[in-house]
């Protein structure tokens, strides 16, 4: 075991498996060049978004929406298990979509005799999905993106993904519901809907996770454009006592290490033997695991395992770390869940695994990342919808709250705010005493 400890817990845990990187630090400065892309594409439209897709994606295409032949044949092109199990994570999103939706109500109250005031819960008119490529045909991504929106009621749907990427992909967005489906990819698919081109409707919320280039490009068009979250790359921590099975906590961990050589891997426990038995075990599996390469290079620069005090020392170090994903295999799995506060999407026990939620059980997959789940959530069907508030006043509601709105006004040097509160005070006791 090293003597190095995380910092900000020298009293209460120890590294037995230190990162040997920092995956936040390690994002690579893409500004300069994410602003340049933005600048281009807003003012040359199709014709940039041409040249990019050339330059970054190799693939010089002439029409950059999927036409609806084309996506019926990708879809016909599926091996028919593949679509019953993509159809199968299409049900379970959209179910628990429409649960999530069903709690977000309309509100009408009248606190005050005659003072009106509510909120309506309105559709956002068209959103954007990045849909990333990656190494693999991720069916799942088009899912988690496209199906919230649909169940939302968003008016339209506009879906991205690289021009390279596997045909499976146009078949996921397509039975997904994407009412247009284009193939461009990188930031200049960010450009593309953000500022709208020939081709491309300009949306009004973007959403999905994709590579550094992506993120910045999400971060700098945000403001006249929505955006989900800004993601870094994926993680997941383990919280496991003495009764962790180490042989299971390494493939999970190993299981998400495969998405990328920058994923950030760790388990938090309060048992030696398990955090020395779980470092064994990934050593062992790494030997046969077909992602190897990328899962090993994981581990290896960003893996972690911390030793804590205590159940309430472990409770600490995850609450700080806020993963994206955070299983929970102790003896009092949901005890224990009950006392977390900041994580993305939290697995409670060990059936939970982190994969199921990736692919099929209907949660969003798309969560937080680097420390944020501290202050949000992950996607879900409440990021396709605003809620917008109103009010009306009948007379004696504004006898009411008219003059300490003019009191206030006059206090704050705002005149024109307290005569546009006295007026209607003022035209009511004139009408009053005529």
């Amino acid at each position: 075991m090293t003597d190095v400890t995380p910092r900000g817990f020298e009293q209460t845990a120890v590294y037995v498996k230190a990162p040997a990187r920092d995956s936040i630090g390690d994002q690579q400065d893409v500004a300069g060049l994410v602003e340049t892309i933005l600048a281009d594409v807003r003012a040359r439209g199709d014709a940039a978004v041409r040249e990019y897709s050339v330059k970054f994606d190799r693939a010089d295409v002439d029409v950059f929406e999927v036409s609806m032949a084309d996506r019926e044949a990708a879809v016909a092109e599926l091996d028919p298990q593949t679509r019953a199990d993509t159809e199968f994570a299409i049900d379970n999103v959209r179910r628990f979509a429409e649960a999530q939706l069903a709690t977000i109500l309309p509100l009408e109250v009248e606190p005050l005799p005659g003072l009106h005031l509510g909120h309506r819960v309105i559709p956002i008119d068209r959103v954007g999905c990045y849909v990333p490529g990656g190494r693999f045909p991720l069916l799942s991504a088009p899912i988690m993106t496209i199906v919230p929106g649909k169940v939302a009621g968003c008016r339209e749907v506009v879906a991205c993904l690289p021009p390279n990427a596997h045909r499976a992909m146009i078949a996921g967005c397509h039975l997904s519901g994407a009412d247009r489906i284009f193939r461009i990819g990188g930031a200049q698919a960010i450009a593309a809907m953000a500022f709208g081109t020939e081709s491309v409707p300009q949306v009004n919320k973007i959403v999905g996770p994709g590579n550094a280039f992506v993120n910045e490009a999400k971060r700098q068009v945000f403001g006249p454009v929505g955006i989900d979250q800004l993601a870094g790359p994926s993680e997941i921590f383990v919280l496991a006592d003495a009764s962790g099975d180490p042989r299971l906590i390494a493939t999970d961990l190993l299981a998400q290490a495969e998405h990328d050589v920058r994923t950030r891997v760790g388990l938090i426990t309060t048992d030696r033997a398990v955090a020395e038995q779980t470092a064994a075990e990934v050593t062992r599996q790494l030997e046969t695991l077909e992602t190897a390469g990328i899962a090993g290079q994981s581990w290896a620069d960003y893996g972690e395992i911390v030793l804590c005090a205590d159940e309430a020392a472990m409770i600490a170090y995850s609450d700080h770390v806020a993963a994206e994903h955070l299983q929970v295999h102790t003896s009092d799995a949901h005890g224990l869940a009950a006392k977390l506060r900041n994580y993305g999407s939290l697995f409670i026990g060990e059936n939970a695994s982190v994969v199921y939620s990736d692919k099929t059980v209907g949660t969003n997959h798309t969560l937080p990342t680097m420390g944020a789940g501290r202050y949000t959530g992950g996607l879900w069907v409440g990021s396709y919808v605003k809620i917008a508030t109103h009010q009306w006043l009948d007379d004696e509601a504004v006898l009411k709250v008219g003059p300490p709105a003019s009191r206030q006004s006059a206090s704050e040097g705002l005149d024109g705010h307290m005569k546009a509160a006295q007026v209607r005070v003022d035209r009511l006791h004139q009408a009053a005493t005529a």
